[in-house]
């Protein structure tokens, strides 16, 4: 261990193990380093033993659950846009030849007390009970504009400046309702909360165009797509084309969150066992270096096993559902996200359901009601409670590379 490394990564996290992978392709020499005995950090997938160890202790699943090694449960789950960056970034390193993906079978949306399929055309537009019929008219001129938009080509801006008028303004020139932009601007654009309305319509007009693209490279009932036995194949996936390029791997390291510093505050080094890893840049994931983080949030989630599909989605074996934050009186969105057999996370005849949010209470469990309420009956039921830090640190000033900690479920939907 007592080399210099171009680079050293501490976590083997999703994010980490893409960055590890990539920059072993461009042939620097990269050291990847995990606290764990395991790869995927909080992107790991358990199966059911595993599961239970976490949050019940030292008691056994039910045999009626089937068998634990037919289970994949992640703990950060996240679909992934069909068309988005990170599916890119899949094909162009060739991980792909690791993994197996499948579409995921609806998207919907929350609203007025019941479950919408979301749409994404102006086709769908038309069908939709989301919307009155001039409302659908309206809708389907937005989706239109939307579609014929192209940065290079005027013709299509129909007069507007992107960059400068803001999507609230963008909604208002196409006269759509409230409950028209909410559906728009959460379930297709994936906005977690109405900031974004005063802000420039760009990323939103691009974000719903992805949506669009994404739901038509598959034909499928949605625009995500996931890889078979979890997201916990993602980050294997990564070190493995990281390993393929050079890169070294050690786990078990529960020490290496040393970092060692020169005169001038640049990283140079991480010690663990008493040897020291040289280097002059460090990627790591916050809980590597709580001193150069801040506290932004808190997450809940529910992860819940059932017998059966979340009802009035047309009985999806995978399915995401969106709550947007004007329906539940919040200041931010939730969502419920379902996979089963299908994708072989679960044994035949199970799936796994779960419920997240930014908690905004000291009683964050009870904030996930109005997503549980929508999934039936439910055999077992797991909370998970966990902080979101950010970086305060100037990575030009140390070296130091942290990545942000995953607020939704929605994280690898646009960018990677």
């Amino acid at each position: 261990m007592d080399e210099e490394y171009d680079v050293i990564v501490l976590g083997t996290g999703l994010k980490e193990c893409i960055l590890s992978g990539l920059l072993s392709v461009d042939r620097l020499k990269v050291l990847h380093m995990d606290r764990n005995d395991y790869y995927g950090g909080e992107s790991t997938s358990f199966n059911l033993n595993q599961l239970w160890e976490k949050f019940r202790g030292s008691s056994k699943p039910p045999p009626e659950f089937g068998p634990s090694r037919e289970y994949n449960v992640d703990m950060v789950p996240k679909f992934m846009m069909a068309n988005g960056a990170l599916v890119r970034v899949l094909i162009h390193t060739d991980v792909t030849k690791y993994l197996y993906f499948k579409a995921v079978d609806g998207s919907y949306v929350y609203n007025k007390g019941k479950i919408h399929k979301v749409p994404a055309t102006d086709v769908e537009a038309l069908k939709s009970p989301l919307m009155g019929l001039f409302e659908k008219r309206r809708a389907r001129k937005f989706f239109i504009y939307v579609q014929n938009y192209e940065d290079d080509d005027l013709k299509t801006h129909e007069g507007l400046d992107l960059t400068r008028v803001t999507s609230k303004e963008l909604f208002a020139k196409f006269g759509l309702d409230d409950n028209t932009v909410d559906f728009i601007g959460h379930a297709l654009a994936l906005h977690r909360d109405d900031r974004y309305l005063n802000e420039p319509a760009l990323e939103t007009l691009k974000r719903v165009k992805l949506y669009s693209e994404s739901l038509a490279r598959f034909q499928g009932g949605s625009p995500y797509i996931y890889p078979l036995y979890g997201l916990g194949e993602l980050p294997q996936a990564f070190a493995r084309l990281s390993a393929v390029y050079g890169g070294t791997y050690m786990l078990s390291k529960p020490d290496c969150t040393q970092l060692e510093f020169d005169e001038e505050g640049k990283v140079r080094g991480v010690t663990s066992d008493g040897e020291t890893a040289k280097t002059k840049k460090v990627v790591c994931d916050p809980s590597y270096v709580r001193n150069k983080v801040k506290k932004v949030g808190k997450v809940v989630r529910a992860i819940c096993i059932m017998n059966h599909p979340i009802p009035n989605t047309n009985d999806s074996q995978s399915v995401q559902i969106i709550l947007p934050q004007k329906q539940l009186g919040r200041k931010s969105d939730m969502y419920v996200f379902c996979c089963s057999y299908s994708h072989n996370v679960a044994p035949k005849g199970k799936y796994i359901a779960f419920v997240s949010t930014e908690a905004e209470t000291d009683m964050p469990e009870a904030e996930l009601e109005p997503g549980l309420s929508l999934l039936g009956p439910v055999e077992e039921t797991f909370f998970d409670v966990y902080d979101r830090y950010e970086p305060v640190n100037d990575h030009t000033l140390d070296n130091v590379y942290i990545s942000k900690a995953s607020l939704s479920l929605l994280r690898y939907c646009y960018s990677c």
